[in-house]
């Protein structure tokens, strides 16, 4: 069996996997079961965490440990932005869509491979310059189908294509660097970016990379810039420091762990989403965690995400 365990960096910023002799775990919250738990954020003007079912069409809101609010979606939702505290601007299998919480109403915002039957949204992130990275890609990985937007004031620009899964979206709190993977090819790169407006300067260089069977997911810079990432297959949350060095990782007991993000009242606790998708009955049976939501307080900060500029 692989084993899958810390990040270790090689020339190049190159990465490989190695048994962790530490190893902090997360606990379970008591959340609906996602079959696809997706693009986890912290609203603070809220005070809640919100995340989605991408294949459930659901958003779903927890404000600490109480009930969770659920809200449908008009499509697979995948991501959000927040545009102030009740809004949100929200990528949808057809675009972008901007959602009011509090009345749970719909209105379309952007059309972006709307008339592409074949994509989906998936993950995206807000630049802290207010603008949008939306990632697209195939509703069966279909191979380099997907690519990766620049949305601000609603005008749309193409940054990246002939990506088959996008991924690990987020940006440094400066909004000069940013970061951005390929799930099907197990590599998260990362680019110098203008940090008034969040396009790339440059080319994109390797940061990271797995072994196959790994797939780097959803990812999270924090407030002293280590990146986190979930590794979907592997069980855990991964902190790398900026130099690519691993810094720490956290376990959960499920395989597919698809977004982290920090959040609650000073930025510190750690949750992550999971996923059943891909798990046949059997390791469904073994899983009994699959698609839930995960949690653990920490000793690190996460930065508080920039609004969307209308």
């Amino acid at each position: 069996m692989t084993w899958f365990g810390m990040a270790l960096p090689l020339p190049g910023n190159f990465c490989i996997l190695k048994r962790s002799k530490t190893m902090d775990s997360m606990q379970v919250c008591n959340v609906p079961v996602c079959e696809l738990g997706e693009g986890i954020f912290w609203h603070p003007e809220r005070g809640s965490f919100c995340w989605f079912d991408i294949l459930g069409k659901k958003l779903y809101e927890q404000v600490e440990d109480q009930p969770v609010r659920v809200i449908d979606c008009p499509g697979n939702a995948s991501a959000a932005a927040r545009i102030d505290e009740k809004r949100l601007v929200v990528a949808v299998d057809d675009g972008l869509h901007i959602l009011d919480m509090d009345s749970k109403s719909w209105e379309p915002y952007l059309a972006v491979e709307a008339d592409n039957s074949v994509t989906r949204s998936n993950d995206s992130r807000v630049h802290p310059s207010g603008s949008f990275w939306f990632g697209t890609m195939g509703r069966n990985a279909e191979k380099e189908a997907g690519s990766i937007y620049h949305v601000s004031q609603g005008k749309l620009q193409l940054l990246y294509s002939n990506i088959t899964i996008p991924n690990a979206t987020c940006f440094t709190e400066d909004g000069a660097t940013g970061y951005f993977a390929d799930s099907a090819l197990s590599t998260v790169w990362r680019v110098k970016l203008d940090p008034a407006t969040g396009l790339p300067q440059g080319e994109r260089e390797v940061f990271l990379t797995f072994e196959p069977g790994i797939a780097p997911d959803g990812a999270v810079v924090d407030a002293d810039r280590n990146f986190w990432i979930a590794l979907w297959g592997a069980y855990k949350v991964v902190g790398i420091r900026p130099d690519g060095s691993s810094l720490t990782e956290f376990s959960l007991t499920a395989s597919n762990v698809s977004c982290p993000v920090f959040g609650g009242k000073d930025g510190s606790e750690l949750r992550a989403t999971t996923a059943l998708e891909h798990l046949d009955s059997a390791a469904r049976a073994n899983q009994p965690d699959g698609g839930k939501v995960f949690k653990a307080s920490t000793s690190f900060r996460g930065q508080v995400e920039a609004m969307y500029r209308l």
